[in-house]
């Protein structure tokens, strides 16, 4: 018997401009559990939340106030029970993708029937580069392709 995953419900937060939109006083952590606490109650009735096998979070720039596994006290700040594990991965601008594709794996494959994924990030509490760009001097000289921006990545895409 082959098994399926399915999005249940789905929400996110307003978008506003980085560093000087409306969000930009908002930790990425408070908007996060704000969006899983509205995904409980769209679910109201039809999932109880101990039922919840996983919370998988991706995040570009996971430092600062959005570091660490950021995804933990996400699901804690939300009212998740404890025993609910969690999860922060990064794959840059995909992140919230792939913690998504992750999820749909692991349902699949029989190793989970419930988990709540997306994205988190708040442009405005990190910068670009992070706080403290580093490149590793061997890559930087041989392949500085591998730290090419998203933008310019795009570009040479196009």
């Amino acid at each position: 018997m082959s098994r399926e995953a399915v999005i249940v419900a789905a929400c996110r937060t307003p978008v506003g401009k980085a560093v000087k939109g409306t969000t930009r006083d908002v930790r990425a952590d408070e908007m996060a559990s704000a969006v899983i606490v509205e995904l409980l109650r769209r679910t109201q009735g039809k999932l109880d939340p101990g039922e919840i096998d996983d919370v998988i979070l991706g995040c570009a720039f996971p430092e600062g106030d959005q570091g660490l596994n950021m995804a933990r006290p996400v699901g804690l700040r939300a009212g998740l029970p404890a025993d609910v594990p969690a999860m922060t991965i990064n794959r840059f601008c995909s992140s919230g993708l792939q913690a998504i594709a992750i999820a749909s794996e692991r349902i699949i494959a029989n190793g989970a029937d419930v988990v709540i994924a997306g994205g988190v990030e708040s442009m405005s509490a990190v910068p670009m580069s992070g706080f403290v760009f580093s490149p590793n001097p061997y890559l930087a000289e041989n392949w500085p392709g591998v730290y090419l921006n998203m933008g310019l990545t795009a570009e040479r895409v196009a």
